[in-house]
Formats: C-alpha cells, sequence, structure tokens
C-alpha cells in the first residue's frame, strides 16, 4: 500500500512587498529558501500543507502565494491564520492547485483542514458548526485515518504570553479527538517553533514558520535565533506518521537585524 508524502509550510507571513522583512527576516525569500530545500529532499510530494498566516494583514500578499504555489502539480491545501484576510485569500486562491480549508482524500488518509480564524484576535476558535462538522467526517470517513490541520495550538506551549493566543475551544476539539480513533495527527502552525508530542497515541505537531522563529518556554515575548524552518510529514499504510523538522541552517547568516 501506498504512503503519502506532504510538505507543510506556515506562518510565510508575506506582503505585496518581494522585499519585506518579519522580525529581521526577509519573507519571501526565506519562503522560497525554503521550497528548493523541500524539492531537494522530497523529489514527489502528494500534497502541500499551508497552515496559516500566508500573510501578514495585507492580502496583496496573497498574489505571492499564488506566484510562488500556483504551479504547483500536486494539491495545495491552505487555511487561514489570525493575520489573514479569509474572504481576500478564498477569492485569490479560489482555482487549482488550490483548495482553502475542507477535505481532501489520499488513499487511505483523509486530510481535514480546519478554519480557526476570529476577526481583530489573535486567538482561534473552530466554533460549534465546524466541530459539528467534523463529528460528521470523523463517523462517515471511520475506515480512513485522519490528519487534522489548523492554525491555533490546541495543547499548551509551556509560554505563557503564546498560551493565551491559543485555541479557545480547545477542550471541545480534543474530546472529539481521544473519541475518534481514526484521528491519527494533529498539526498547527502560528507559533513558530516545532512541538512533536503523542497524547494517547495521537501525534501533536507544531511546526516552525518559513521566517521567524518565537522562543519556547518564555514566558514574555521573544524571539528565537534559529533560522527559517518547515516540516516534511510521509503518511504510512498503517495509521503511522513518519516526521521531520528541517531547519535551514545556511539561511541563519542571511537574517538581518
Amino acid at each position: 500500500m501506498k504512503s503519502f508524502r506532504f510538505i507543510h509550510f506556515t506562518d510565510t507571513h508575506l506582503t505585496g512587498d518581494a522585499a519585506a522583512t518579519l522580525r529581521g527576516v526577509a519573507s519571501l525569500p526565506a519562503l522560497q529558501a525554503a521550497i528548493a530545500d523541500a524539492r531537494h529532499r522530497c523529489h514527489q510530494p502528494d500534497g502541500v500543507l499551508l497552515t496559516g498566516d500566508l500573510v501578514q494583514d495585507d492580502p496583496s500578499g496573497y498574489r505571492l502565494i499564488r506566484q510562488v504555489f500556483g504551479g504547483s502539480t500536486v494539491p495545495v491545501l491552505c487555511l487561514a491564520g489570525n493575520h489573514d484576510v479569509p474572504h481576500e485569500m478564498r477569492a485569490e486562491l479560489n482555482t487549482g492547485p488550490f483548495q482553502v480549508g475542507g477535505e481532501m482524500e489520499f488513499g487511505r488518509w483523509l486530510v481535514v483542514m480546519l478554519d480557526t480564524w476570529i476577526e481583530h484576535d489573535a486567538s482561534g476558535r473552530i466554533g460549534e458548526a465546524q466541530l459539528a462538522h467534523l463529528r460528521d467526517v470523523l463517523r462517515t470517513h471511520r475506515n480512513h485515518h485522519v490528519l487534522v490541520c489548523l492554525h491555533h495550538h490546541p495543547i499548551r506551549m509551556r509560554s505563557e504570553w503564546l498560551d493565551q493566543v491559543g485555541l479557545q475551544d480547545a477542550e471541545e476539539f480534543l474530546n472529539i479527538v481521544r473519541t475518534h480513533s481514526n484521528v491519527r495527527g494533529v498539526l498547527w502552525g502560528h507559533v513558530h517553533q516545532s512541538l512533536d508530542s503523542f497524547v494517547a497515541g495521537v501525534r501533536f505537531m507544531a511546526s516552525p514558520a518559513t521566517c521567524a522563529q518565537f522562543l519556547p518556554n518564555s514566558d514574555d515575548f521573544a524571539i528565537d535565533d534559529r533560522p527559517p524552518g518547515y516540516r516534511l510529514l510521509e503518511l504510512m499504510p498503517d495509521g503511522s506518521i513518519a516526521t521531520e523538522v528541517i531547519w535551514l541552517e545556511r539561511y541563519a547568516q542571511r537574517v538581518v537585524a
């Protein structure tokens, strides 16, 4: 049986200005470096996952997303983060290879993209309508292995400031995960750092940003000196997940003050 390979990019924070920087990192060149590295490591992925904050509050940045990923021969599954502009995102990324939200089957795997965006709020919420839909999807696809993707973190990151802007209805979401054994993994962005943990047999994964990183385990907001990064995933036929976080160590010298 076939496994399925994905490249996870998150928190690209693009604007309409191709030279714009975020916390000292030029966002577009850093993303381009991550894509080039991923192409070298994963020649034929089955999909690309973009889990929010594609832009930095500037909808013109979606044109750059389309330029960068529009030629992809595999699906590019997207969802909104707190810095996104969802209606502009859907309007710009409304044709292949892009899909904003929803679900997509890959063999016996199902990838679910949840929208946690709240207007004028850095934290996130799935909402009862989506939670009900998730329950239905998991029941309907009870014979599939499921990877659930979202922007906001559903478990604590042990950073006081960051945990104040996580997923508001995390407990409701986790109750669904706990009661549906076909959920194999949960994947998110937002936190600009890496995490890989098993909770009750489910793999919970946060991926670093393709731009600047946040300092882990920090009570107050602080920037880490780690370089841009991304995650590779391989969804295995038995429901397990092989994954690796890639840090662009050679790119660190291009981070500006």
